[in-house]
């Protein structure tokens, strides 16, 4: 089975790659180009993939709030042009989403697959529209994860960058008023590849199990990697970033959980998977 792996330079689509080995074509951005919507077309109908798995995104959340239409151009429109060429192919085609499509006004979590979305923000609001353009086409698999973090060396994530910071500083502020399960991408893509090959068709979500905060977490980093930073609690309000995030993330797995699917372990035992290496 052929896989094309779009964002194969990215964390989960680098992951993708190394599990699916020979089987996985992984498609970057210059071979790749999201807001090229002929050479979408032509690459596919080369490859002739028994699957498409789209890990590509605009994820500069911050930024999109400035370049709203090259953001809606990669993670909506082309999820469009995606879903036509793999109807076109009779392929399966599984789009990556987001816990950002729940929003501040979401209630609390967890949220099921079917709760109401709120998403606020260019970011979150191009995200959810990739989830409907995804869905146009019948032999979809939409996935809301929640801060992936993995082994792609050139790519940041929450994990190396607290790290790096710890050793750069003594003191750290990270925001402890968001709900949140951080999420090992090794466990992300065996469990969204078991659904692919069952054909669990329709809307999942995937993450680590439990919940936390970016401070709790940012503890816990510290506390396995035997490292002694002073940890400072702020609100979102107090780290002001200019795009908004969700103050609850928390994602229910149980419809997933329902598949049989591989295990997802704690966020816990997840991060120490992670940091062994």
């Amino acid at each position: 089975m052929v896989i094309a792996i779009s964002g194969a330079d990215g964390q989960l689509g680098r992951e993708f790659c190394r599990q699916l080995g020979p089987r996985a074509v992984g498609l970057n951005r210059a071979r790749f180009n999201l807001t090229n919507p002929a050479q979408i077309r032509s690459v596919l109908l080369e490859i002739r993939p028994e699957a498409v798995i789209n890990c590509a995104a605009y994820t500069l959340v911050d930024k999109a709030e400035a370049e709203p239409d090259l953001c809606q151009s990669i993670n909506a429109d082309a999820v469009g042009h995606l879903a036509e060429v793999c109807e076109e192919l009779d392929c399966p085609l599984v789009q990556i989403s987001t816990d950002y499509v729940f929003g501040e006004g979401s209630g609390s979590g967890p949220h099921a697959e079917d709760a109401a979305i709120h998403p606020q923000g260019v970011y979150a609001q191009t995200k959810a529209a990739a989830e409907v353009q995804a869905a146009r086409w019948a032999k979809h698999l939409i996935v809301r994860t929640c801060g992936l973090y993995g082994h792609a060396a050139e790519k940041p994530n929450f994990v190396k960058t607290m790290l790096r910071l710890g050793r750069e500083r003594a003191q750290l502020k990270v925001v402890a008023d968001q709900q949140c399960t951080p999420s090992y991408v090794a466990h992300v893509a065996q469990a969204i590849s078991f659904l692919l090959h069952s054909q669990a068709w329709g809307l999942f979500h995937v993450v680590n199990q439990g919940h936390t905060t970016w401070y709790e977490f940012a503890e816990e980093i510290f506390r396995q990697a035997n490292m002694r930073i002073e940890l400072l609690p702020i609100t979102t309000e107090e780290y002001g970033a200019p795009a908004p995030r969700p103050r609850d993330s928390r994602l229910d797995t149980s419809k997933y959980a329902a598949t049989g699917g591989p295990e997802l372990p704690t966020w816990q035992k997840a991060l120490a998977e992670y940091l062994r290496g």
